[in-house]
C-alpha cells in the first residue's frame, strides 16, 4: 500500500509541469503547489507508522526462468521460510528501473527493507532465521568451503547467461517465451511491454552481456569447466559436492544447471510456463546440452535425482 502512495505522488510529481502549462499558472501558484508536493510526500511517510502496510513479511521479486531466482526459492523452500512471490517479465526491471532479480523485500514492523544478489540474499536469511530455526536452516550455514564453491557457482551461473542468451536472441517466439510473455503470472501490461519493446531488450542485452561468438566460446569452456570438476567430486557416490550433509551450495548448483537440462521440478512448478524444452532448443543449443550430458552422466543423475527427491 505505500508502494502505491508513493506511485501516485510519483505520477502525479511527473504531470505536475504539464498542468502547470496548460492551465497558465503563476510562479506564485506553481510554489504553492510544490509546497503541496511536499507535504504530501510527508504524508505518505508519516503514514507508515499511522497506517502500515498490511503486505505480506517477506517478498521475493522473481523472473519465472531465472536460475538465480531459483537458487534463492529452493533455499528458501528447503528452510520452510514463509514468503510470497512476485513474478516479473523478463529483463524489464533491469533495465528500465535498474532493479535486478531475485530481489528479497522485508517487513519487520514499520520498517521495510530489500536486498539483492542472491548470494547476499543468502547470507540474510542464514542470519535472520539460524538462531530460531536452526534445523531446517543449517543447511544455509556459510563456511569458508561453502562460500568459495558459491563464488565459483555464481560465475558459473553467469557463464550460463551468455550461454542462453547467445542461443535464443535471434528467436523471437522463444525469447520471449523464456521472458514470460506467455506466462499467466506476469502482469498482463509487464506481457505486451515485453512484446512492444523486444528490439530495444535484445539490443540492451548483446551490449550488457557482451554477446558474441567470442564471448559464448569463453563462456562454454567455463560450463565445461566446473562440469569436470563436478562430475569427478560425484563419481564416488557422494550426496553433497562438497561431502558430508547437503548444504546450499547443492542446491545451487542444481538450481543454475536448470535452464540447460530442464529436469521435471525445475523452479518448484513455478516455471513451467517458460520451460525450453529440448526439442524447442535451436539446433547448436540442444546439441551443447547433448554433449554435457553424454559428457558428465554423474551430474545429469545427481541432478535429476535431487530435483525428484528435493523438489
Amino acid at each position: 500500500m505505500i508502494n502505491k502512495r508513493a506511485l501516485v505522488h510519483a505520477i502525479a510529481l511527473f504531470l505536475l509541469p504539464i498542468v502547470v502549462a496548460a492551465f497558465g499558472w503563476s510562479a506564485l501558484t506553481a510554489a504553492l503547489i510544490v509546497i503541496i508536493m511536499l507535504l504530501w510526500r510527508w504524508a505518505i511517510s508519516l503514514s507508515t507508522f499511522v497506517l502500515p502496510d498490511t503486505a505480506p513479511q517477506v517478498v521475493l521479486e522473481t523472473i519465472p526462468i531465472s536460475h538465480f531466482v531459483e537458487k534463492v526459492r529452493w533455499n528458501m523452500d528447503v528452510a520452510g521460510i514463509e514468503y510470497v512471490e512476485l513474478p516479473a517479465g523478463g529483463t524489464l526491471g533491469a533495465f528500465y528501473t535498474g532493479r535486478t532479480v531475485p530481489r528479497l523485500r522485508m517487513k519487520t514492523g514499520a520498517v521495510r527493507s530489500q536486498i539483492g544478489n542472491s548470494a547476499e540474499i543468502l547470507r540474510y536469511l542464514w542470519g535472520a532465521y539460524s538462531a530460531s530455526n536452526p534445523d531446517t536452516t543449517a543447511h544455509l550455514e556459510p563456511t569458508p568451503e561453502r562460500l568459495e564453491f558459491e563464488r565459483r557457482l555464481d560465475r558459473f551461473g553467469a557463464s550460463l547467461q551468455v550461454w542462453i542468451y547467445y542461443h535464443i536472441l535471434d528467436h523471437r517466439a522463444l525469447t520471449l517465451h523464456a521472458w514470460g510473455a506467455n506466462d499467466p503470472a506476469v502482469p498482463l501490461w509487464q506481457r505486451w511491454s515485453l512484446r512492444v519493446l523486444f528490439p530495444i531488450q535484445v539490443f540492451l542485452i548483446r551490449r550488457s552481456f557482451r554477446i558474441s561468438q567470442s564471448s559464448y566460446q569463453r563462456s562454454t569452456e567455463r560450463i565445461a569447466d566446473l562440469l569436470d570438476g563436478v562430475e569427478t567430486q560425484l563419481a564416488d557416490g557422494r550426496t553433497s559436492i562438497l561431502g558430508g550433509d547437503r548444504n546450499y551450495t547443492d542446491y545451487t548448483f542444481a538450481a543454475l544447471c536448470g535452464p540447460w537440462l530442464q529436469p521435471d521440478g525445475y523452479g518448484g512448478g513455478k516455471a513451467e510456463s517458460v520451460r525450453l524444452d529440448r526439442e524447442r532448443m535451436p539446433a547448436q543449443m540442444r546439441a551443447d546440452v547433448e554433449r554435457w550430458c553424454e559428457d558428465h552422466p554423474n551430474v545429469v543423475k545427481w541432478i535429476e535425482a535431487l530435483y525428484a527427491e528435493e523438489r
